[in-house]
């Protein structure tokens, strides 16, 4: 998907069939990083101090900053108001009485860019990473990628071998997000490369060969130099893609 990056309309409504993909950069200046640090929670602006490098920590800020005004917009309530509940993954949503909306969502962030993605009712996974050079990427791909990967793998030319990784990295790591079973979920469970002419909106994982799980993927192009991916439980998906305005 090479998504058209639009402006939100005033009124953000989101169907059980919708799926809202939104981009924002989230280098800021001082000033509105001040301003989304203000709607931050007690535990956030905690966990921003245990950043070790400022960059980081303004990154995070933002990026979650960002967060509680894109939900305090399908929510129509104030971004400092909204409470999280966390997964055993570490994976948020909402909490109390903002769970009864269904608002499902999920984000990431890399170099830079955070990508989000919000559903009604159904579990969601977002990744995005920046494409730069890895070392060990082999032994990544040999460690923790599936039999049928790895064979594909390594037919692939030297020169596609980098951006095939990072498309097969991020939905992988979309789907373990989605799943909400973070990095307990084995990575070599499932097959993040598709079969020869299957479209990649209808992605069925298999963990297993008892367990079938269905799935709608998209590749998300999020800017030159980046990857990214969503997942999505269920299919038959209307799916808009938002600019934050920063």
């Amino acid at each position: 998907m090479n998504p058209l990056w639009n402006a939100p309309p005033a009124r953000l409504l989101l169907s059980t069939k919708d799926v809202h993909i939104w981009r924002a950069g989230i280098d800021l200046p001082g000033r509105s990083l001040q301003e989304l640090e203000k709607t931050l929670s007690s535990d956030e602006r905690a966990r921003s101090e245990r950043f070790h490098f400022a960059q980081d920590r303004s990154r995070f800020i933002a990026a979650r900053g960002i967060l509680r005004l894109i939900l305090a917009c399908y929510l129509s309530v104030e971004p400092g108001s909204i409470e999280f509940s966390y997964e055993k993954s570490g994976k948020p949503g909402l909490q109390n009485a903002f769970c009864k909306t269904g608002v499902q969502f999920n984000l990431s962030h890399s170099a830079g860019l955070a990508l989000y993605v919000f559903a009604r009712g159904r579990g969601v996974g977002v990744d995005i990473e920046y494409t730069r050079e890895i070392s060990e990427m082999e032994q990544i791909v040999e460690q923790f990628f599936s039999a049928r990967e790895r064979v594909v793998f390594a037919k692939l030319p030297t020169s596609e071998k980098q951006d095939i990784f990072y498309h097969w990295w991020t939905r992988k790591e979309a789907f373990m997000k989605a799943v909400g079973e973070g990095f307990s979920y084995p990575l070599c469970m499932f097959d993040a490369v598709l079969a020869e002419g299957k479209p990649a909106e209808s992605l069925e994982v298999w963990r297993g060969e008892k367990e079938g799980l269905g799935w709608s993927m998209w590749d998300v192009n999020p800017a030159g130099g980046f990857a990214g991916a969503v997942v999505v439980k269920g299919e038959g998906s209307d799916v808009q893609c938002w600019e934050w305005p920063g």
